[in-house]
């Protein structure tokens, strides 16, 4: 290796060379056609301003205009959910709306290994129209009716994300009848809980969580009525459900309202269109009541952010329980852009049940825009680091030098075209080569995958700030933000305050740049917790005749008006010498080591440190042991004392290298050889950890770390 040394360095000089040669020749071009002086007058341009202050709070909004859109909406009183639907049919009627792909067979495939795997054999996506979507949930919102449900009637909906979840929900809407989500990866507990405290007797459920509600439906006494939306392979068993419950397939449902003489009841702006159950980090789930207005105005506050085109599609495979998803397949309708169900398995040609040879959805689909979350674009991130890594050596460093010398040109304002089409175009291949934009929601995403992923995909990747409270909408990234860490400046459907916390140091007259907790206010603002008025006092207030919404994160707004999310009360410990540890924020770094899979800090007030449980990933545990001679094969031989050792320095090195202060590094850690799911109670539905189940399960290896 060491001989190919001056060679590399020889074929690294003469590349830079040919690079120079080439910026002198097109550096005229681009500067001409990209014009890169508006594009850094963009990105540095106003996006909100201080209106009042307080001796300890300051309020910001937004100075972007109104779309037309928005403008119309306003003038026609388009002010509920059904109306938006309405909309959307009659502007794009025969255009395609929602696509699922055809699952043509479900085959054994060998791996090299000699296990055997079921893989899909899967065709092209089947499209149904604007029309035909509403021509659908029109006669599932009747077949409700005819089967006794009543306007104002809370119905479950509790399956995986699909075009059947968002029609139905949209019948629910058109009969007025609240629908009360649950994420399809809740626990038993959870889902009961859910069911019991609104009441309902009828649940929207897939063949393939069906067999749950053996074990639920005896601790639902209300459920009278499932309703299964049906696998395309398998066929539908409806026995072992009781006497006293109805098994009902969706298309009877359909087939039902079809023949209906009964009409819908239109919403009004304040009824409750959505109970939406969080994820519960911190204990039992609580239920969000969002009213039509809340998700009409969250949905209009988005539309003046970015611009739409008729070539626009969009791929779908995160939870429709998790209100970003909601909202944003809610304004791709809204366009008229559609919208093609994916799923975590399907997606990319390498996915787990793709057969071999055969293409993912995004292959097929070929998007323009995604919505994600920081977990799986971290992993994202370090599949395409794994891979260089792995490559030959001239590989590694052709990527490098790419990477080093696009974010040069793009920190001055060029895009380089001619590297995007070739050295990086397999890797936009792995999401079908055409996106657009890239969504990023539900936690903070870190610098390094941020800008990583922007470079690669070749397309900005917009970071937003919203919580179910505020139906997702608070602050986004609009498509000329070339910032990393931050969230973006305000949307137009609300106000953001920053109050001071003096207890975490954290002051509106801190310099340069004013911090606070978060208080958001504004018409996208849910109502409150269904039946939990302490807690909704707790949370929520009136203010000026705005409704607001403590939220607990500590933010810092630059002099631009973006928002960065810098902290949570919960989440921020002060050690034993007075250094304040951001819980979170170490998480977030330290998650991008390749090392980890997942990982729970926590620190002891009473300690000068920090201290780690870490989920490790298999086979980069594997590769640590074998540089150190340690031959061990499975994860509970690897999670031993002598590999914590060896881990924790690699640990601690990508710390540093993520320049987290000394006292934020933890100097212990426990290696995990579990994994954290939503089943085991780890982590919530949206993937969130539960740090107190996770420290109470550890305790025992948390007071070891200390002794």
């Amino acid at each position: 290796m060491t001989s190919l040394k001056p060679m590399e360095s020889a074929l690294l000089l003469f590349i830079r060379c040919v690079l120079s040669i080439y910026t002198f020749i097109t550096w005229p071009i681009y500067y001409i056609i990209q014009k890169p002086w508006n594009v850094k007058a963009n990105r540095s341009k106003l996006r909100a301003v201080s209106l009042t202050s307080g001796d300890d709070f300051i309020l910001y909004r937004s100075v972007t205009e109104i779309r037309d859109v928005h403008a119309r909406f306003l003038q026609d009183k388009i002010d509920t959910m059904e109306k938006v639907f309405r909309f959307a049919v009659r502007q794009h009627g025969q255009k395609s709306a929602l696509g699922t792909r055809e699952i043509l067979a479900e085959e054994d495939e060998m791996q090299p290994n000699g296990r055997v795997f079921k893989k899909f054999l899967l065709g092209q996506f089947q499209w149904r129209t604007f029309t035909q979507t509403d021509s659908e949930a029109e006669s599932f919102g009747r077949g409700l009716r005819e089967l006794g449900l009543k306007p104002r009637e809370n119905v479950v909906v509790f399956a995986e994300t699909r075009a059947e979840w968002l029609i139905s929900a949209n019948g629910c809407m058109k009969q007025n009848m609240p629908i009360v989500t649950l994420y399809a990866t809740l626990g038993d507990d959870a889902i009961i809980h859910g069911i019991n405290e609104t009441e309902v007797s009828c649940v929207i459920t897939s063949q393939e969580l069906l067999p749950k509600f053996k074990n639920i439906l005896p601790c639902t006494p209300n459920v009278s009525l499932l309703i299964v939306m049906e696998d395309p392979l398998k066929p539908l068993d409806l026995n072992g459900y009781g006497d006293t419950v109805g098994v009902l397939p969706y298309k009877e449902v359909i087939r039902l309202g079809d023949f209906s003489s009964k009409s819908g009841l239109i919403p009004k702006p304040d009824d409750t269109a959505i109970i939406m159950y969080t994820s519960g980090s911190t204990g039992s789930p609580k239920g969000v009541i969002m009213s039509h207005q809340n998700v009409v105005n969250a949905m209009l506050g988005y539309t003046s952010v970015t611009t739409f085109y008729e070539n626009d599609v969009y791929m779908a495979y995160l939870p429709l329980a998790h209100v970003l998803e909601l909202i944003s397949e809610s304004i791709w309708m809204l366009y008229g852009i559609p919208i093609g169900y994916s799923t975590p398995l399907t997606m990319t040609d390498k996915s787990s049940k793709i057969k071999r040879g055969s293409q993912g959805d995004a292959s097929v689909l070929r998007p323009t825009i995604i919505a994600s979350v920081p977990l799986v674009l971290d992993r994202i991130h370090k599949s395409i680091q794994e891979k260089i890594e792995g490559g030959p050596a001239i590989t590694k460093m052709l990527f490098n030098l790419a990477m080093e010398y696009k974010n040069e040109w793009t920190d001055r304002g060029y895009e380089t075209p001619i590297i995007n089409s070739t050295l990086f175009k397999p890797i936009r291949a792995l999401l079908g080569g055409r996106l657009r934009f890239v969504l990023s929601g539900g936690a903070p995403l870190a610098p390094e995958t941020h800008k990583s992923l922007k470079t690669t995909l070749c397309c900005p990747v917009l970071q937003g700030y919203g919580l179910t409270e505020t139906c997702a909408a608070t602050t986004v990234m609009d498509l000329d933000d070339n910032s990393l860490g931050m969230t973006g400046g305000p949307l137009t459907c609300c106000d953001v305050k920053l109050v001071s916390w003096e207890e975490g140091n954290y002051r509106i007259k801190d310099w340069p740049n004013p911090r606070g907790e978060i208080h958001i206010g504004g018409s996208n603002v849910a109502v409150g917790y269904y039946k939990q008025p302490e807690k909704t006092k707790e949370e929520f207030y009136d203010e000026n005749g705005r409704h607001w919404f403590r939220t607990g994160d500590i933010g810092e707004f630059s002099q631009e008006g973006f928002l960065q999310i810098i902290d949570r009360k919960k989440d921020l410990v002060k050690l034993q010498y007075g250094e304040y540890v951001s819980l979170g924020k170490v998480e977030s770094e330290l998650k991008i080591s390749p090392l980890v899979d997942n990982i729970c800090i926590y620190a002891d007030p009473t300690k000068l440190f920090p201290v780690a449980l870490l989920v490790p990933n298999l086979d980069h545990l594997k590769n640590l042991a074998e540089k150190n001679g340690i031959e061990m094969s499975t994860l509970e031989e690897l999670c031993n004392p002598q590999m914590e050792k060896l881990v924790l320095v690699e640990l601690q090195k990508h710390g540093a290298k993520c320049r987290l202060q000394k006292f934020e590094i933890p100097q212990a850690l426990t290696l995990v050889p579990d994994i954290w799911t939503p089943d085991s109670g780890h982590v919530t539905a949206a993937f969130k950890l539960r740090r107190k189940v996770v420290q109470d399960r550890y305790k025992a290896a948390i007071d070891r770390m200390y002794s």
